[in-house]
């Protein structure tokens, strides 16, 4: 299996690092905001009236143009942000319906490269043929002015810091770890730190949806993708058109709620891993049983925070890659043999295929160079809520609960949740309930083992919308659209090309 095509914690996004976006010649023009019957909010008309230069990206079947948005919404007249917008036009045949964009989750995937090397290619072919496809990079994630903290060396060093401290000489090392890389983002990012949350690219979606001539926005988003279509539901009920929010996200919670909840998921995720696992004759956990094989992971684990193993690169893998890499596994259960054999070597003193799997996890380029998707990610989720932890002592009162929640990864997660702590920048968000109280209806996905984003989320977030309607797969991996099951496909593709949503609390399997 392709690393590169590994999930991520809140991200559905596709390893897309070769298609970058070349700027050639070519035009084209937007319709203003009033086109769409839609009036520009105060302030903002000249963002709702430009018009967009399409270009040809260098990808075949694609166009490219640049977005200019406000930095500060709230502000307008205090400069500008570029935002990368790519589309691949409906293929017919068929009324074309309007454009459908699309996001891959994270904070920080690149939805121009989900778009470029997945969604207007695998996306069934009937709703290629009726909307444009389309994609616009959040700000502050790949194109559009990326979000920067640490190089590739200092990304090295920060990955393979212990994230189960054992003493206080760990834990401050940890701790300085979060701080450095706060520092970097400030350093390198502090100007735009403040304007990258949610809601705020919420807001650029709305603008393109003018400026592509639709009066209301149709929009499929996995993972952090649902937040924020939930988000632009909110703000804009009377606009949002036909809305999946596939392996949704809880607006209503804290952080570290979310963080144990989260932590849950990826417990139950093992578990059905490992009970898989123990039925193989080549499983390295034992083929005895899930609670031996959870036993013989921790002991992996602690031998690697022990003694960390060669790779073949000039990294060893000590617990936390090891650990990111199992974690990265989790979210698809096509990569479950890719994690026994990668296990079964590491039994062996070989990292290297426990750093392939943590690599494809971080978007770690061969090269050492590392996407922005971990720094775009810390740079919205930590403007989005209130920290979880306001420092150690907050996680060492936490770590049983964690640990309740996962034997296996709860004193990681539990730790990992402090990274917020320090950032440089306040939060704006809190947690609330999104109700988008007149939006026609909206179809959230929940599949019951999704490890990154637990079910009891999409259930949530389907009871608070107004117009919600709950679609469940029963099964495991991260989101379920497009993933192998006719009966989930066939409901979406049907709500996406004619409107009529899924009966609310309709079983797929």
């Amino acid at each position: 299996m392709d690393t590169r095509r590994l999930l991520r914690t809140f991200a559905i996004g596709i390893g897309t690092a070769g298609l970058l976006i070349s700027g050639c010649s070519g035009s084209g023009s937007s319709p203003s905001a009033s086109a769409t019957g839609t009036a520009a909010p105060e302030g903002l008309s000249s963002y709702y009236a430009q018009k967009l230069s399409w270009r040809d990206c260098g990808v075949e079947g694609f166009e490219c143009a640049t977005m200019k948005a406000p930095k500060d919404y709230d502000q307008p007249d205090d400069g500008d942000i570029d935002l990368a917008v790519s589309r691949k036009k409906a293929t017919g045949p068929g009324r074309r319906i309007g454009s459908l964009l699309v996001n891959p989750g994270g904070p920080g995937g690149s939805a121009v490269g989900y778009l470029q090397g997945y969604a207007a290619l695998g996306y069934p072919a009937q709703v290629r043929a009726r909307y444009d496809m389309v994609a616009i990079d959040p700000r502050g994630v790949a194109r559009s002015e990326p979000v920067e903290c640490l190089t590739g060396p200092e990304m090295d060093a920060y990955t393979q810091v212990d994230q189960t401290p054992d003493d206080g000489a760990e834990v401050k090392k940890l701790s300085a770890s979060f701080q450095k890389f706060a520092a970097g983002c400030e350093k390198r990012s502090g100007e735009i730190l403040p304007y990258v949350s949610t809601v705020d690219t919420a807001r650029d979606m709305d603008v393109l949806r003018a400026l592509l001539g639709d009066e209301k926005l149709h929009y499929v988003g996995a993972s952090y993708g649902t937040f924020l279509g939930a988000t632009y539901a909110d703000l804009f009920p009377e606009r949002a058109g036909r809305l999946v929010l596939d392996g949704a996200m809880d607006p209503s919670q804290k952080a570290v709620d979310m963080n144990r909840d989260q932590t849950a998921g990826f417990e139950g995720a093992f578990q059905s891993f490992a009970a898989d696992c123990v039925e193989q004759p080549d499983c390295p956990l034992g083929t005895t049983s899930t609670a031996d094989a959870a036993t013989a992971l921790k002991q992996l684990f602690k031998d690697l925070d022990a003694k960390p193993i060669p790779t073949g690169d000039d990294r060893k893998l000590g617990e936390s890659l090891a650990t990111t890499g199992v974690i990265a596994a989790m979210y698809d259960e096509a990569a479950w043999p890719q994690l026994r054999e990668a296990l079964a070597g590491a039994q062996r003193s070989d990292g290297s295929g426990l750093l392939s799997l943590a690599d494809s996890y971080y978007e770690r380029e061969p090269n050492g160079k590392y996407a922005n998707l971990m720094f775009a990610n810390a740079a919205v989720n930590c403007l989005d809520l209130p920290p979880a932890f306001d420092g150690p002592d907050a996680v060492e009162k936490a770590v049983p609960d964690f640990e309740k929640a996962s034997p296996v990864f709860g004193r990681g997660f539990a730790w990992a949740s402090l990274n917020c702590a320090y950032w440089p920048t306040e939060a704006t968000g809190t947690p609330h309930r999104t109700e988008a109280k007149g939006a026609d209806p909206i179809v959230v996905v929940g599949t019951t083992r999704d490890p990154a984003t637990p079910y009891k989320w999409s259930r949530s977030l389907a009871e608070q919308l107004s117009s919600g309607t709950l679609l469940t797969y029963e099964g495991d991996g991260h989101t379920a659209y497009g993933r192998g099951s006719d009966c989930v496909d066939t409901a979406i593709n049907t709500y996406l090309l004619e409107g009529t949503a899924p009966t609310d609390g309709k079983k797929c399997t």
